[in-house]
């Protein structure tokens, strides 16, 4: 017998979680095209060579899903969208208007071990700017676009913080600080992330283990533990510094005071971020965790021979985001949006004449619902209210003759006699009541 569960690591998504689904992408494409980004999507398979130009090593080696084609082509599931966002905007790069504001929800799979938050089948929003004139003012829009889209979900500041760093400013530790060799640049950031989260005799003896001696874990620990004298005595040394204080600003001044503040241990990925990065973090004690994040990555084009291209972005994965709204009572679960059921008397020859109504108000952009048995009338009602359909049409051999049916508000009980000409504008006229009364 074959099993009824879905693949490991997958979703089933019946109506009431599709419902859902809906939902939450509706609020997303409507808050990022408040923006002025424009939806795109790209095939779900990609040749591998896509990703083993720019994606991380941990993906390539051991999280994609990877086939050959019958042309004994090696492809891949797509584990993120960004390769294929990117092979799209050198495709038509200079005929794109600039700067390109593109954004995508599109399912993604990585073979790995499925855990809260994560799981193998996922669908993901991207946002990307490419091209902004400047990059200070796209780096900054990214900041309010990120924040904007846990807003108008219901979120405030008491809910997430937006952490900042500039990937810069990490390799200027690196380089000119510790002058410590690029092949281990990665493997310290990694030790610098688990400082807080592990006994202090094992973060020094990962840390020496690495290679840094007193004098460097000393000078780690000031960047991490009290950055404002960290940028003050190198801030003369490179620009960034004050890059960063002045983008710290501006967020402030436009109004992410109470949102993003910054945080020297944010890294984010070491194989393509080249400058401002962030991560948006719960703030919720059972869900405290990363949300999402993204930074800038101006060398995301090269590969494709595109040189002179900034871009910067970010990606939200959906399992994270409903784990934020549920863990915050923000989920707003929709009704299944019939508007009105049409009950008929048990008669075959009345089924023209309900199929004519329906055909009428599903001109008129109405969902109907229509009796499709031999079901006596309680049957019907109670079909309905087990729906949650709040109106409901009833047909019968008197309301053919009368050219008018029935028309029941299931929310308050109430019946009227309704003639067929002002059957919409009376179904109209009922849900602005009870969409009050929901309100």
């Amino acid at each position: 017998m074959l099993s009824v569960k879905p693949y490991r690591g997958s979703r089933d998504f019946y109506p009431p979680e599709m419902r859902f689904r809906k939902w939450m992408f509706s609020r997303l494409r409507s808050s990022v095209e408040q923006f002025g980004f424009e939806e795109m999507d790209a095939p779900i398979l990609e040749p591998i060579d896509l990703y083993l130009a720019k994606t991380s090593e941990e993906i390539v080696s051991t999280q994609i899903y990877t086939f050959k084609d019958r042309g004994d082509r090696q492809m891949v599931i797509r584990p993120e969208m960004t390769p294929s966002v990117a092979r799209m905007v050198a495709g038509k790069f200079r005929d794109l208007k600039k700067p390109v504001r593109w954004y995508s929800i599109p399912n993604l799979w990585r073979y790995e071990r499925p855990s809260k938050g994560r799981l193998r089948e996922h669908w993901q929003l991207n946002c990307d700017i490419f091209g902004a004139p400047d990059p200070f003012w796209a780096d900054l829009e990214i900041l309010h676009l990120a924040v904007t889209l846990l807003k108008n979900f219901g979120a405030d500041h008491t809910m997430f913080r937006v952490k900042v760093n500039d990937r810069r400013i990490i390799n200027y530790l690196f380089e000119n600080v510790l002058q410590i060799q690029a092949d281990w640049w990665a493997p310290v950031a990694r030790i610098m992330d688990k400082k807080e989260k592990i006994p202090r005799d094992e973060y020094m003896t990962m840390m020496i283990a690495a290679g840094l001696g007193d004098a460097q874990i000393a000078a780690v620990d000031l960047y991490l533990e009290n950055p404002a004298r960290f940028f003050s005595d190198h801030k003369v040394s490179a620009p960034v510094f004050a890059e960063m204080e002045n983008l710290l600003v501006a967020a402030t001044e436009s109004g992410l005071r109470d949102f993003v503040e910054y945080d020297p241990s944010v890294v984010r990925g070491f194989d393509y971020y080249t400058g401002f990065v962030f991560e948006i973090f719960d703030l919720t004690p059972g869900n405290n965790r990363s949300l999402f994040g993204g930074g800038r990555y101006d060398h995301l084009l090269e590969n494709f021979g595109i040189q002179s291209a900034n871009a910067v972005g970010f990606g939200m994965g959906d399992v994270t985001l409903q784990d934020f709204l549920e863990s915050h009572k923000l989920v707003q679960n929709p009704d299944k949006l019939v508007h009105v059921y049409l009950a008929v008397f048990p008669d075959p020859s009345l089924l023209p004449h309900a199929l004519n109504i329906a055909t009428d108000l599903r001109k008129a952009g109405l969902n109907v619902e229509i009796n499709l048995g031999q079901k006596k009338m309680g049957k019907q009602f109670q079909e309905a209210d087990e729906k949650n359909i709040p109106l409901v049409i009833i047909l019968g051999e008197e309301e053919i003759k009368n050219n008018s049916v029935q028309m029941k508000n299931m929310k308050n009980g109430t019946q009227n006699q309704v003639l067929l000409g002002n059957l919409q504008e009376s179904i109209q006229s009922e849900w602005e009541k009870i969409y009050a009364a929901k309100n």
